[in-house]
């Protein structure tokens, strides 16, 4: 018998142990299935890992491969992965409604989607595997394809078959909306920014008035009808709309509202599948009142216009990769209102930027009642440099360095309150010490923002700085890397859900 048939006969036989001839080879034993005649287990050799098929039939047959003794060695390409969609409905992204709690965990590397299945098992919760920005894209020179592909094989590689999603994150052009709803994206985060008219601030109500006279006389006959000088009762809450409170409203957001009936009639409703819409209107200056957010979600309800979750913008601060920074009691506050607004309308409230922010996230948890959208992203990261930073401290030294001497340009995709000056100076700082820097938020900020620069980082010859040692170390560190994120992300749903699965 041959040892890649060994490995199916070891499998079959629940051994345990899988028996290779090499010991560069590694098996992930969750992953094996049988569809039809065909079975199929995720094999790692070396860095590469692909999937090996046994047996005949249309999934033996459609899967691309070199085939050796009987057994099809099949690449993790994107073609491939599609024949598994077919075949394998737990490796398919699919939408959640607003009933459940949803996690978005952001991989930006494609390698941390194991550690997060691990991680939410028997928890109530679903996972978000792929959620990427176009932004983030763009820093990592990594394309939807490829996002949506990881995921994909990371649910298969773990056999995870509660449902997983996937995000096109923060999206604001159409023909990027279309490519991800092509791809299979199940969640789509419309970013209204520039939709948002942030130019009132400072104005006079003078100045809003004259400009809200400019408008179409039957547009302000419409909002008008809706709410001037109408009071609103939601929950214990009363929202009321007088003459001044009704212009700047429809000033900020009338544009951008208009903008998200277009998309959802454009794109959503004519989709395939079902999709889950989040509106995101947290990219302004200053937090959403209640009475914005009450007038976006009205006018979306009076539209017909279903969504799945809508992200307003909190009081205090959300920066990258630390803690909420505000006055909790303030933000408790709101929260009963916004989520209150969020019940009454019946979608889920979402919390953007949501990595790290332990203090708040029992408030969120109590006044969301469990439905809530919570995304993190950078977070995973930064559990991928704390590894590299325990297993490879000479590759971590250089990889601070250098995000130290680029840290302005980073700057110019994150706002980051992170001061240089009172990082610990990396000479001073001992090998086994190393990992403390995830700890200390200016370090841990200035690392979490210089994540694109970091991984495009090249020598004189073209040749990637960090990238091909980073990812190596981590290959072979997958355990380490995953246990980063079981601790990590476990301390994130602690508080925010319970284990009931």
């Amino acid at each position: 018998m041959s040892a890649l048939k060994a490995i199916f006969e070891s499998i079959q036989s629940g051994e345990g142990s899988v028996p290779v001839s090499d010991a560069n080879v590694n098996v992930y034993p969750k992953s094996y299935t049988v569809s039809g005649s065909t079975q199929l287990v995720m094999v790692k050799e070396g860095y590469e890992k692909f999937i090996l098929a046994l047996g005949d039939g249309v999934v033996f047959n459609e899967l691309q491969g070199m085939i050796e003794d009987g057994v099809k060695r099949c690449p993790l390409t994107h073609e491939n992965r599609l024949a598994l969609n077919r075949h394998l409905e737990y490796t398919v992204p699919r939408a959640f409604g607003t009933q459940v709690a949803t996690f978005g965990l952001g991989d930006r590397l494609g390698i941390a989607s194991p550690g997060h299945l691990q991680t939410v098992a028997g928890r109530e919760v679903y996972p978000i595997l792929a959620q990427q920005s176009i932004r983030e894209l763009n820093l990592t020179g990594r394309n939807y394809k490829q996002v949506v592909d990881a995921a994909c094989f990371a649910v298969f590689q773990e056999g995870y078959k509660n449902g997983f999603g996937a995000d096109g994150d923060h999206l604001k052009v159409e023909a990027d909306i279309q490519m991800a709803l092509d791809l299979g994206f199940t969640m789509l985060t419309l970013d209204c920014s520039e939709k948002i008219d942030n130019t009132l601030i400072g104005s006079t109500a003078e100045q809003r008035a004259q400009k809200y006279d400019a408008l179409p006389e039957a547009t302000r006959r419409h909002y008008e009808s809706r709410y001037l000088n109408q009071t609103f009762q939601v929950g214990e809450t009363s929202i009321t709309f007088d003459q001044e409170t009704l212009i700047e409203n429809v000033l900020v957001y009338g544009a951008a509202i208009d903008f998200m009936e277009h998309v959802y009639r454009t794109y959503i409703v004519t989709a395939p599948r079902t999709i889950d819409f989040e509106i995101s209107i947290d990219e302004t200056l200053t937090p959403t009142a209640p009475e914005s957010h009450f007038f976006v979600a009205q006018e979306l309800y009076k539209r017909e216009v279903e969504i799945f979750s809508m992200a307003p913008r909190f009081c205090g601060e959300f920066q990258k990769g630390i803690d909420y920074i505000g006055d909790i009691a303030q933000f408790e506050k709101e929260m009963i209102i916004h989520a209150g607004i969020a019940d009454h309308f019946g979608y889920k409230l979402s919390i953007h930027s949501g990595s790290d922010k332990f203090s708040v996230f029992p408030i969120i948890a109590k006044y969301t009642r469990g439905r809530f959208h919570v995304k993190t992203a950078g977070t995973n990261w930064l559990e991928a440099v704390r590894t590299l930073a325990k297993v490879n401290p000479s590759l971590y030294r250089r990889m601070h360095q250098y995000a130290l001497d680029h840290f302005v340009e980073a700057t110019a995709y994150y706002h980051v309150k992170a001061d240089l000056s009172l990082i610990k100076p990396l000479d001073s700082v001992a090998d086994q010490d190393l990992p403390e820097y995830m700890n200390e938020e200016n370090a841990r900020q200035m690392i979490h923002i210089t994540y694109g620069i970091l991984l495009q980082a090249k020598d004189g010859d073209g040749q990637a700085l960090f990238k091909d040692a980073f990812f190596r170390t981590l290959s072979e560190q997958e355990d380490a890397y995953a246990a980063s994120l079981i601790s990590h992300i476990g301390k994130h749903l602690d508080l925010l859900v319970s284990p009931t699965f």
